[in-house]
């Protein structure tokens, strides 16, 4: 019988880290690995697990829930204690905040080496006092810590940087392309859930600040979220709902975006932003907010691949993209300079990087 790895994350609701779970989840498969995937939950609108993926869930039914907040908390890690210890897996790989302080409090004494990866800037995964004292004690115990950038191991002690290594994403096999070759289409483009931290409303700010002068051009932000009303409202008030669009989420990103004039992430704090690679791999001239985490920056080398600037600066954000409204001949340059990622993240060899390293955490 093949290896047996478990992987744990709240759902599998579509985002950058439930995609990469996934995308490894069927490359394991494929190599011959039992893959079990416990999920606390089932969101409303999830990635679709493999075909050999079995999954379990952890969360407390109604008849095991108790009376108290401390209770239910000391139920949740008996019933994924009790999961590890049946399933056995030769290793756990768990994702995001709380996931990894659950993972490694509930594998103690249990012989299963332990994997906890941070998706984004650890000081947000981990913004509370006592998050933070966890993640800088417990990662100490785990058998692995994975990040997304070399500025993230900044934020744990050496003892946990010692044994923290930065492991690139597999790239979704949708975005392994050529660059588009032609006139671009006149549109710029964003992609990820709408939220606070996405800082949407700087793409719209800035491109109202565009649209006179570059009348031809619309704006497209795909995905949900708790903003998408609020942005719809202020696209109405700045009298450019007939130009800016915002889709919802739609299942077949790559396609839509590959003619896109431009590709803009407007985050706060990331760790590895996907839809940045993914936009870069495929040969979009893009822009992008230096978020903290880092990632951002470790992609792109700015006007070579890309620009970047500054969170939150909405006149950066609008002369940046004038620019390449302007000058699509430079634009052009900065996409095709952005498609050699390509060779670095291609799915399976990536995949393959993952699979060593968890061999050798087992070892």
């Amino acid at each position: 019988m093949g290896k047996h790895i478990a992987l744990f994350i709240s759902s599998l609701r579509k985002g950058g880290s439930e995609r990469v779970l996934v995308n490894l989840a069927e490359y394991l498969v494929g190599q011959g690995w039992r893959v079990t995937m416990v999920t606390q939950y089932q969101g409303e609108v999830e990635y679709p697990l493999p075909e050999g993926v079995r999954r379990i869930f952890s969360e407390i039914t109604q008849e095991e829930t108790k009376r108290s907040r401390i209770g239910n908390f000391f139920a949740r890690l008996k019933k994924l204690r009790g999961i590890w210890k049946k399933e056995r897996p030769d290793v756990i790989l768990s994702f995001i905040g709380k996931n990894n302080i659950m993972a490694l409090l509930t594998s103690v004494f249990l012989g299963i080496p332990v994997a906890v990866s941070v998706r984004g800037e650890p000081k947000e995964e981990y913004a509370s006092r006592p998050l933070r004292i966890l993640s800088k004690t417990l990662f100490q115990k785990a058998a692995g810590v994975i990040l997304q950038s070399e500025r993230a191991k900044a934020f744990f002690p050496e003892s946990v940087r010692k044994k923290a290594v930065v492991l690139k994403n597999p790239l979704n096999p949708d975005f392994v392309r050529q660059p588009f070759d032609g006139p671009r289409e006149k549109e710029i483009v964003a992609v990820g859930r709408v939220d606070a931290n996405k800082n949407h409303e700087m793409i719209i700010r800035a491109f109202a600040k565009t649209a006179e002068r570059f009348p031809e051009y619309r704006l497209t932000i795909y995905g949900d979220g708790v903003l998408r009303k609020k942005l719809i409202k202020l696209s109405e008030e700045l009298g450019l709902s007939e130009r800016i669009s915002l889709p919802g989420p739609v299942s077949d990103v790559a396609d839509r975006i590959w003619r896109a004039g431009m590709f803009v992430l407007s985050s706060y704090s990331e760790g590895m932003p996907n839809t940045l690679l993914e936009a870069m791999c495929m040969g979009l001239p893009v822009i992008s907010t230096d978020c903290s985490g880092g990632g951002a920056a470790e992609l792109i080398r700015d006007n070579e691949n890309g620009k970047l600037v500054a969170p939150g600066d909405v006149d950066g954000l609008a002369a940046a993209m004038e620019e390449y409204m302007e000058y699509p001949e430079r634009a052009s340059a900065c996409g095709l300079a952005a498609a050699h990622l390509l060779e670095s993240y291609r799915p399976e060899a990536v995949a393959h990087t993952w699979m060593v390293y968890l061999e050798g955490l087992m070892r």
